[in-house]
This record gives C-alpha cells, sequence and structure tokens, in this order.
C-alpha cells in the first residue's frame, strides 16, 4: 500500500501542511524541519502523487525539453547539463523532471510535442537549437509558446532566437554568439593566408547556418571584398552529420576545385571532411587545413586535433534550468547572448605553397 502524506507528517513529527510546503517548494521552512520531513521521505519510501499534484495546480513538475537529435553530442551535453540543474542533489530545492522530445529537426515535430506536453500540464519548457525560418511555422510556434506561458509554463528558447511574443510573459532567450565566432574562425584562417575557404554550411533556413555563414561572410567581406565571390562557389548546404561533411567534400573534390582550407558547420561535419581529405591522400592541416564549430569532446582528441569555436553548452544548460524554474529572473529584454570562444589546434596551419588541392 502506497504511502501517505499523512504518515510522512506523523513520522517526523509535523503537521501534514508542512510536509506539503517541504515537497512543493519555494516555501519558507525550518532548516532543521525539513531535514526531518526529507528524511521521513526516505525512511518511509514516499512518491509524490505526480498527476494528483498536477491536478491540484496550474501546472505539473514535468519540464519539456525539445532537442533536434538527442544522438547528437551537442544537444546531449546541453540536455545532460539542464536535466542535473533541473534535478539538484542535496540543495533542498524542488525537483524537476526532464522529458526530452527528440523532434528530428521537424517543424510539424516540434509543434506536435508542444501540444502533448500542454496535454500534461508541463511546468516549463525549453526549445534547443536552430529554429526553422519559415514564416507560418514560426507564427505557429510563437502562438503557442505564448498559450503556454500565459497558463504558468515558463518557456526557455536555447541557442535560437527569440519569438514574436506578447510582453510580460515569462519567455526568456538564450542565444550562442554563432556570428561572431564563425567571423573569428575565418579571420584566423585568412591570418594564416588562406584565401580559397571552402565553408560545408548547415541546411539552408535554419537560425544556426544563417548566422554562422553571416558571419563567415562579413570576415571574407572585411578582408577583401572579392574574397566573397571567390569562396561562395566553395560553399556548400549540407546536413549536421558525419555523412554530409564527407559527401560535401567529396563533391568538392569531384569538381576539381581548389581549396586550402575548409571550414565546417560543425564539429562532426568536421570529421566526416577530415575522413574524405584522407581518404583522398590530402594531409590535414599539411595540404589542407580543416576547422569545425561547437568544441565537441572528441575534438582534442581527433589527428590532428580540431580547430574548432567553443560553444558554451553546459553554460547554457544550467543557465536555461535557472531561467525556467524562475531560480534566476529573465534578463532586460529577456535575451541572454552567450560568448563564443576559437579554440586554435593543431588542424589549421598556413596554406602550402602550390596553392591547394586537388
Amino acid at each position: 500500500m502506497a504511502v501517505t502524506l499523512a504518515e510522512v507528517a506523523a513520522h517526523a513529527g509535523v503537521s501534514p501542511a508542512t510536509v506539503s510546503r517541504v515537497l512543493n517548494g519555494g516555501y519558507p521552512v525550518a532548516g532543521s524541519t525539513r531535514t526531518r520531513v526529507e528524511q521521513a521521505v526516505e525512511d518511509l519510501g514516499y512518491v509524490v502523487n505526480g498527476p494528483a499534484r498536477a491536478l491540484a495546480a496550474a501546472t505539473s513538475d514535468l519540464v519539456g525539453v525539445l532537442v533536434h537529435d538527442v544522438a547528437d553530442s551537442f544537444f546531449g551535453i546541453l540536455a545532460g547539463s539542464l536535466q542535473s540543474a533541473l534535478a539538484p542533489v542535496g540543495t533542498g530545492g524542488a525537483r524537476r523532471l526532464a522529458f526530452v522530445c527528440n523532434t528530428e529537426g521537424v517543424p510539424e515535430a516540434e509543434l506536435a510535442y508542444l501540444v502533448l506536453l500542454e496535454g500534461q500540464r508541463a511546468g516549463g519548457l525549453v526549445l534547443t537549437g536552430g529554429a526553422v525560418e519559415e514564416p507560418e511555422h514560426t507564427a505557429a510556434l510563437a502562438a503557442r509558446i505564448a498559450r503556454a506561458a500565459a497558463n504558468g509554463a515558463p518557456v526557455v528558447l536555447c541557442g535560437r532566437p527569440p519569438l514574436p511574443v506578447p510582453a510580460g510573459l515569462p519567455v526568456a532567450t538564450v542565444m550562442f554568439d554563432d556570428r561572431g565566432g564563425a567571423f573569428r574562425l575565418a579571420e584566423h584562417l585568412l591570418s594564416l593566408g588562406h584565401r580559397r575557404i571552402a565553408y560545408i554550411a548547415g541546411p539552408p533556413g535554419l537560425s544556426t547556418t544563417r548566422e554562422r555563414l553571416a558571419g563567415h561572410h562579413a570576415a571574407l567581406v572585411r578582408h577583401d571584398p572579392g574574397l566573397a565571390e571567390t569562396c561562395a562557389e566553395l560553399t556548400v548546404h549540407a546536413g549536421f552529420e558525419r555523412a554530409a561533411g564527407y559527401d560535401a567534400t567529396r563533391e568538392l573534390l569531384r569538381r576539381g576545385a581548389r581549396f586550402t582550407a575548409v571550414a565546417a558547420a560543425n564539429d562532426t561535419v568536421a570529421t566526416g571532411v577530415a575522413a574524405a581529405l584522407r581518404e583522398a591522400g590530402i594531409r590535414i592541416p599539411e595540404d589542407v587545413s580543416v576547422a569545425g564549430f561547437d568544441d565537441l569532446p572528441v575534438c582534442v582528441d581527433t589527428a590532428p586535433a580540431l580547430t574548432t569555436v567553443r560553444v558554451p553548452l553546459r553554460e547554457a544548460g544550467v543557465l536555461a534550468a535557472q531561467l525556467v524554474t524562475g531560480r534566476r529572473p529573465l534578463p532586460p529584454g529577456g535575451i541572454t547572448t552567450l560568448p563564443t570562444e576559437l579554440m586554435v589546434r593543431a588542424s589549421t596551419a598556413p596554406p602550402p605553397p602550390d596553392g591547394g588541392r586537388p
């Protein structure tokens, strides 16, 4: 038979109302009393009835976390950090259950998950990764987000631009300086002497792709306006997976394009680029330099170690958790932009004197 809240109260020597305050969090309870209640919960194995609590309140303890691909290290790191911050151990605060939804980057799936999470009375929503920039979808997403926030579920947009929602709603945006990071990466390659830089961009119509490509292009224009036109012929849109980098590089080689460096949309794509170059007998970085974006843990272990742009994924996950639970107030304007950092490693070097391969 399930242990009741009254039994927990009797075991701890307090009132049922005090037990409820401790379990719900956000209420002032003396430290010694909180400790007795938590020990009683542990001793008796009491489990909170989540559905009953959700019916009694406007929302539940569930926080929906939408990711493009849970198997992608970018989203795995971000979601893992967020989940850990939602359920801190030993802090005495109310814990939240993170429910990760894998959208595969499909706009319809994103909206469908939000409908399901509304049905579960989710107490918060965190949407991660680049946004699909299609007007009809943006309008539908903004309406759904505004409705959730108006019903008491704070929303955090993490790694994507803000949405046009009414002012005053608990909607926060955590952005990465993708444009600045791409600009600094291109400047690094230019400073080494590269002038024919291939760029494996992400899928078109995605905010992350747009921001990173814009930063890359801005650096070329600042150095020499003619470079932007030259390198445009070396720009290929592809997916964010390893196979996309491999196939795009093979296509550039098949065309006979001459390039001395490849900047990839992310680190996973960069591993595919490197594989295609090695397969063609092209050395990194002696013949062609390769760079990525995100600074995933694998970057330091590749051969050679990958030059990339560090995106503060763990920091973003913690911040998103704090914002969606109200532990941190919304910033002015509701937007926080986290800086990115250029990480120079052994995969980039000055171009070869022959002007590049093939």
